[in-house]
């Protein structure tokens, strides 16, 4: 069994910037593809950025388009989202997900992280 275990999760003021890191423990995910999702409080979880196997393909929901930024160092099986220009909105609880198959549906990821808290104050 494979474990997924975020941090970097914190309060910040809006405009400054987070880095969240997924590292894999019990086995190695470097065959799976990575995504990151986040659930603000009243709202369903959704998809936030995800990225291939190999790192060359990445897509982001368009909320976060051009301010974060999903990453992965498969020799550390660790995956990274830096998150730039944070917005009271970007509020949520995140966790990070691993699937075989590169995609924004959660349905897709057979593997999930208990997440971290991202606080943005404005």
């Amino acid at each position: 069994q494979g474990q997924l275990v975020e941090s970097g999760g914190g309060l910040v003021q809006a405009g400054g910037s987070l880095r969240l890191s997924c590292a894999a423990s019990g086995r190695t995910f470097n065959s799976y593809a990575m995504g990151w999702f986040r659930q603000a409080p009243g709202k369903e979880r959704e998809f936030v950025a995800a990225i291939s196997w190999s790192g060359r393909s990445t897509y982001y929901a368009d909320s976060v388009k051009g301010r974060f930024a999903i990453s992965r160092d498969n020799a550390k099986n660790t995956v990274y989202l830096q998150m730039n220009s944070l917005k009271p909105e970007d509020t949520a609880y995140y966790s990070c997900a691993a699937g075989l198959k590169y995609s924004s549906r959660q349905g897709e990821y057979d593997y999930w992280g208990q997440g971290t808290q991202v606080t943005v104050s404005s």
